[in-house]
């Protein structure tokens, strides 16, 4: 077997760099989101103090976002899918995924395996991104808008949210909608409480109203 020459050894990448350029996050470009600027640079610090962590390491942070699309009308028109799996995609800045029936419902005419739904996962820096214009910009446009609720938490450290329409997104152009729709954020952090998990998003920006 022939061996390949010092030339072609040099060029062959390392197994670090790598791992380096798989854990960079696609599409993110060389500056970090400004909302993990902050985390890392005065939010870390402030958590520390204000919740007695006694090492960085045990700061909460975020793991990633759900952000799930509920399209029941699929079943009897196909096409829908594809305009809500648009506007998930505008929304997140990723393609989501459709979501199927784990079993039939003779009820609602659903049957196993039927899809109903989109589903996106976000992490690294699309979360961060996602996030800010959530709550920097998506929710002060809901109408009489007062904060959300601090009672959707799952006792593990979990964040679910519900939005009604996806037009609260600058990104959505209202008349190349088909139809006003909902979608369900779930935001999951590494805390263990819930009350660390509402200290976590509170100095993210998250506007509850307690």
């Amino acid at each position: 077997m022939a061996k390949p020459d010092k030339a072609q050894a040099a060029a062959k990448p390392a197994p670090e760099a790598k791992a380096s350029a798989k854990a960079r996050p696609r599409g993110a470009g060389a500056t970090p989101p400004r909302l993990l600027v902050r985390y890392r640079s005065t939010m870390i610090p402030a958590l520390m103090k204000e919740r007695g962590y006694r090492n960085p390491s045990q700061v909460p942070r975020l793991e990633k976002v759900v952000v799930n699309m509920g399209v029941g009308e699929a079943k009897e028109n196909a096409k829908v899918l594809d305009h809500a799996a648009a506007d998930l995609t505008t929304i997140a800045g990723q393609k989501p995924v459709v979501t199927k029936a784990k079993r039939s419902i003779a009820s609602f005419k659903v049957r196993a395996g039927m899809s109903i739904g989109l589903k996106v996962t976000l992490r690294g820096a699309r979360m961060y991104e996602f996030l800010d214009r959530l709550i920097n910009v998506a929710l002060p446009r809901v109408r009489d808008f007062k904060g959300v609720e601090s009672r959707s938490f799952d006792g593990r450290g979990n964040y679910a949210l519900g939005l009604k329409e996806q037009v609260i997104f600058p990104e959505i152009v209202y008349d190349k909608i088909d139809k006003i729709r909902g979608m369900d954020v779930v935001i999951c952090t590494t805390a263990g409480r819930d009350e660390d998990a509402k200290a976590l998003l509170a100095a993210l920006g998250m506007p509850f109203k307690d």
